[in-house]
């Protein structure tokens, strides 16, 4: 996915961006989210351990800041991030001081960078006419019903519903009615009852969770006509603000009365952030998509156009980013000589700190102690009480388990069993405790894959770090280097006539070779040091064992430009987005001398890779959430 979850920041005045119906601010969550896998294009690894937008917390707050929460979180340190390649002199700034700071493009299979532009619905979308003449839809319903209507589609009424009395009772002004309901207010649903021999149309919230336990969501869905020369799938661009890819198909499937996975995307984008990518759902018009322009808060839809296919996870060729760092402390001549070394040699492709989440237990520890079938341990780490600030039901849940070791006792804690945390305990309920591998397999399977590899990831970081203390920027005998999708060991000939862009290192597992000078041998003792051996990486369970895989070690970003901006108001947009260009708002404009300095760049990455070492790399900072917090609480102290 986009690596786009940067550092949450305190921020001191919201912002509200694009789409008119916003009505969220941007300010950033008191607890963000362990990172999906934050890759520029990888496959999503959804957190479960948060709760699901809308959801209840309890209504209880621990009373411990952001900064409080992130003293035991991981630094750059613990992970393996120890290098840099440049050796210009780093500056401070603020990363993301507000989502709108940080902009992602898709950029398409065909090199293309997707960008929402067009709203209109393509000509072959379009309804035909019925033949006949019918009453408009809108005079069926009073000024009254419309105002009630709209409380409930815009979530003021959200498990409520409006039922209208049908006074001249007949299948025709019911029909109709049904029909003016959903076509003006996209989102809810409808159903006729009847009470004391009087006929109610009731409409409810198809979002709602009443309404969703009414509703089977495993009902065929309605039979609609769909031209036998129109494409099955229609594609479209997706602009989100401050929204995840996973929350944004949710909101719309609701909309549409769909199931999630009937939608595809390349590659999912994280929360903080402003994208823009490419969807495809099946069988849905392009007509009802662009209805909900009306109804959608921080999302657009437009760009529709139909295809005979979905879109495949990974198929991207990367991201353009757009990232604006805030009240910078370097002179242009640091900028500069930052930028252009960015441009000209990149920077370390490690792994960024979104792999490792923001917990004082890391998710690479739980990987290392799956891989050694150490089952215990796996859902001590998950479960045991941990220090720094948590949701209190997951304070009362983590105690209960301590001092009882009762999965029932402790699930009773929770309000959302669907954390990591419920679905390990209702596997344990279920299956009991001599039965954990069963257990921890009611995680998702995604889930349940990220702790591995993570674990993967911080030893590819650590023996990164090592290769280039030992040997610089320089193709050196013993290094690997890919001829297709095998590795090579380079002789000290070869070694001559490439570079250290060629160079790859592997990431652990029983499919890859390792390099022939002492960085190999390095593998093998730090696994062992683990209690892990570098020869048998195959696990008992089938999904656990890692075949491994190979990574360049040095990326440079293709399309970097950059500029130094100043500017007087911390609140305004350094950014011009897509939905303000379709609205024909203004570009911003910076003043020749401000009260503010920032630097905005652009530049574009390849998939698998994380904005945030480059960016680390232009600053020399620690990027990691803990460090980042320490800097801004600094800041606006």
């Amino acid at each position: 996915m986009a690596e786009s979850e940067l550092v949450p920041v305190p921020v001191q005045v919201g912002e509200k961006r694009g789409c008119s119906e916003d009505k969220e601010e941007d300010a950033p969550a008191k607890k963000p989210k362990v990172e999906n896998d934050c890759e520029n294009g990888g496959p999503p690894h959804q957190d479960e351990s948060e709760e699901p937008e809308g959801e209840a917390s309890d209504g209880e707050e621990d009373g411990e800041t952001f900064a409080d929460m992130m003293k035991h979180g991981l630094t750059e340190l613990d992970v393996g991030i120890l290098k840099y390649v440049s050796d210009h002199e780093g500056f401070s700034g603020i990363l993301k001081e507000r989502y709108s700071d940080f902009v992602v493009h898709e950029i398409n299979k065909q090199g293309k960078v997707v960008h929402l532009d067009d709203l209109s619905i393509p000509a072959e979308a379009e309804e035909v006419p019925e033949a006949e003449p019918q009453p408009k839809e809108c005079d069926v319903l009073t000024e009254e019903q419309k105002k009630q209507l709209g409380e409930l589609q815009f979530f003021k009424n959200k498990e409520g519903n409006v039922s209208i009395e049908i006074m001249d009772d007949t299948k025709e002004k019911r029909t109709l009615v049904h029909k003016a309901i959903k076509t003006q207010f996209p989102g809810l649903e409808t159903k006729t009852e009847e009470k004391d021999g009087r006929k109610f149309i009731v409409a409810y919230h198809a979002a709602g969770k009443k309404a969703l336990a009414e509703v089977k969501t495993t009902a065929a869905p309605r039979k609609h006509f769909w031209p036998k020369n129109r494409g099955s799938f229609c594609h479209f661009v997706l602009y989100k603000e401050n929204k995840d890819t996973m929350d944004a198909i949710n909101v719309l499937s609701k909309f549409l009365r769909l199931r999630p996975n009937m939608f595809s995307y390349m590659g999912t984008k994280d929360k903080r952030a402003i994208t823009v990518q490419e969807i495809a759902v099946l069988k849905i018009t392009a007509e009802r998509l662009a209805h909900l322009n009306k109804c959608l808060m921080n999302l657009k839809v437009g760009n529709f156009c139909y295809k005979n296919h979905p879109l495949k996870l990974g198929e991207l060729q990367g991201n353009h980013f757009t990232v604006v760092i805030r009240n910078i402390s370097g002179t242009d001549e640091q900028v500069h000589q930052a930028m252009t070394s960015l441009r000209q040699t990149g920077f370390i492709n490690y792994y960024g700190m979104q792999r490792f989440g923001t917990t004082a237990v890391p998710t690479q520890h739980v990987g290392r102690a799956i891989l050694k079938n150490d089952w215990n341990e796996v859902v001590d780490l998950i479960l045991k009480p941990r220090p720094g600030a948590e949701k209190e039901f997951l304070v009362r849940c983590r105690e209960e388990w301590a001092k009882t070791q009762d999965p029932e006792a402790a699930l009773k804690k929770l309000p959302n069993k669907r954390c990591v945390e419920g679905q390990l305990l209702r596997g344990l309920s279920m299956y009991g405790k001599k039965n954990i591998v069963t257990a921890f397999g009611q995680i998702p399977r995604n889930n349940r894959l990220m702790y591995i590899h993570s674990y993967q990831s911080v030893v590819w970081n650590t023996m990164v770090s090592r290769r280039i203390e030992a040997f610089g920027l320089k193709a050196v005998e013993g290094d690997l280097v890919l001829r297709g999708t095998a590795a090579h060991v380079l002789t000290a000939e070869e070694a001559e006539t490439h570079s250290i862009h060629d160079i790859v290192m592997p990431l652990p597992g029983f499919d890859v070779i390792y390099p022939s000078h002492h960085i190999g041998k390095g593998y093998r003792e730090l696994l062992s040091a683990d209690g892990l051996d570098i020869d048998n990486m195959r696990h008992k369970v089938k999904d656990y064992s890692l075949a491994g895989a190979y990574r360049r070690i040095i990326i440079r970003p293709s399309d970097v430009h950059w500029e130094v901006i100043e500017y007087d108001d911390p609140r305004i947009s350094l950014v011009h987005t897509d939905f303000e260009k379709l609205e024909n708002k203004p570009a911003p404009v910076f003043n020749k001398e401000g009260k503010y300095r920032a630097l905005r760049m652009e530049f574009s990455l390849p998939s698998s890779t994380y904005a945030t070492m480059a960016i680390r790399e232009v600053l020399k900072l620690d990027t990691s959430i803990k460090k980042q917090t320490q800097l801004n609480t600094t800041w606006f102290n």
